[in-house]
């Protein structure tokens, strides 16, 4: 049974499928904060990011705020550190000095909202009300909190000292049929109406029409983007729009986060691991402008958001959109890398289950991909539950990336999903992939 049909089930096994997800999400968050000592919780690893403690005392917030006052009525456990984890009222630079939770009270308050949370899924109502409705609210927690496990990961990323985390190595890769696919121009369905978990930016579904194109069969790998690095890809201002070379040369941009020379090798640091790059990995830890300059270099683009999820939904046998590349059915191992499976992307081609009908690899887990289209709200935009979400970033001033990352959770990740991002943020698990106009005598390919 897919996540869909659980969900406009009986009561009582949406329940159960809720409780499932809302464990999964708190294994995830406990992991990573046992994972480190007192010292490492409470410390700020980088500008960018909280403390550990911090997140993880906001994840309980949130659940407060929403499934046990909001929907289930109860009083307030902590009303008091409501503005300490507001994460609109404090820069993530500031919040270091606030009076935070210590891990023994985090952790504390962490657990006391869960067992009222738990109390209160057993108690209310799944219907009759749209932000319990299918347990939405249920849901875009779930969600929240997973997100912020995909957060945690790049604090442990940028995290200094011996390595704490540890993961089995991924399945080896397949190499590529051909480097592009095409995809026929014309109309195809973006966005839903149909997830009952997706949140206000996904919606509504609409009809949206392109031009053919090609689109790289797989994401840019490491090798590749190598080759740019060692073509002086990042000291020609041919490659960079203006505010991307002004950018590269204020960061000193020179290769890939993490990434140093290591005599004819590319060596990275993997949290804490210090390993050669592997070649057949897709690139991550590329900010939007070096992703637009690779693609520039290519001889190609970035594809637009419509047209990444033309790649990853549309079906020609049928012309329906799909739910994920390979199908309706929810992810599994054998489709995707999510979950954090691994700590890294694998090599290209390693889930040959998860291929679209049209042939593309990979659409689906491993890195996020970047696109060229800003973040701005489709056409019937109805913002819900609250503007903070989405409504307040639409705008210039952030793109769009898709597809989820090997971080990425399963209960986050979806065709129709969007995440978005400064161009210039590196510490996410960010690549991308090519595409390029087609020309009139390609669509006899």
């Amino acid at each position: 049974m897919t996540a869909i049909e659980t969900l406009r089930h009986s009561p009582e096994q949406l329940r159960v499928r809720i409780a499932e997800e809302l464990d999964r999400a708190r294994n995830r968050s406990i992991t990573l904060t046992d994972a480190v000592d007192r010292e490492d919780l409470v410390r700020q690893h980088s500008p960018l990011m909280s403390p550990l403690v911090w997140d993880y005392a906001h994840i309980g917030n949130q659940e407060e705020l929403w499934l046990v006052r909001d929907v289930g009525g109860r009083e307030p456990v902590r009303e008091d550190i409501d503005n300490l984890y507001d994460a609109f009222a404090h820069k993530r630079a500031d919040r270091p000095s606030l009076p935070l939770l210590g891990p023994d009270e985090a952790r504390s308050y962490v657990a006391e909202v869960r067992r009222k949370v738990l109390d209160v899924l057993e108690r209310t109502p799944l219907e009759g009300r749209r932000l319990t409705e299918a347990g939405f609210a249920f849901g875009m927690i779930v969600q929240h909190e997973q997100q912020h496990v995909e957060t945690m990961l790049a604090t442990h990323q940028l995290r200094v000292g011996a390595p704490v985390l540890d993961a089995p190595a991924p399945p080896p890769g397949r190499a590529p049929a051909s480097d592009e696919v095409y995809v026929p121009g014309g109309m195809f369905l973006m966005g839903t109406d149909l997830e009952p978990w997706a949140l206000d930016n996904e919606r509504p579904a609409h009809a949206v029409g392109v031009e053919p194109f090609w689109i790289d069969a797989d994401p840019v790998t490491n090798a590749q983007y190598i080759a740019f690095v060692e073509a002086g890809g990042y000291d020609d201002e041919r490659w960079w729009t203006p505010a991307g070379w002004a950018h590269r040369q204020a960061a000193g941009l020179a290769a890939p986060q993490f990434w140093h020379r290591d005599g004819d090798t590319w060596r990275r640091t993997r949290f804490g691991h210090v390993e050669e790059v592997p070649p057949q990995e897709p690139v991550q830890h590329v900010c939007w402008y070096e992703a637009d300059a690779y693609a520039r270099w290519a001889g190609k683009r970035l594809p637009t958001e419509a047209e990444w999820e033309k790649a990853a939904r549309y079906d020609p046998a049928t012309g329906r959109s799909l739910r994920y590349p390979w199908g309706d059915d929810d992810p599994t191992a054998a489709h995707a890398n999510l979950a954090g499976a691994h700590l890294q992307p694998a090599p290209v081609g390693a889930y040959p289950d998860g291929v679209s009908p049209l042939g593309v690899r990979g659409l689906i887990g491993d890195v996020w991909e970047w696109t060229s289209s800003d973040f701005t709200p489709y056409p019937g935009f109805a913002m819900f539950p609250y503007p903070e979400y989405s409504e307040v970033f639409f705008g210039s001033d952030y793109k769009v990336l898709r597809g989820g990352a090997w971080a990425t959770d399963p209960s986050a990740c979806r065709t129709t999903f969007r995440n978005w991002d400064y161009p210039i943020r590196r510490q996410i698990f960010a690549g991308f992939r090519c595409a390029r106009n087609a020309r009139p005598e390609d669509a006899d390919v």
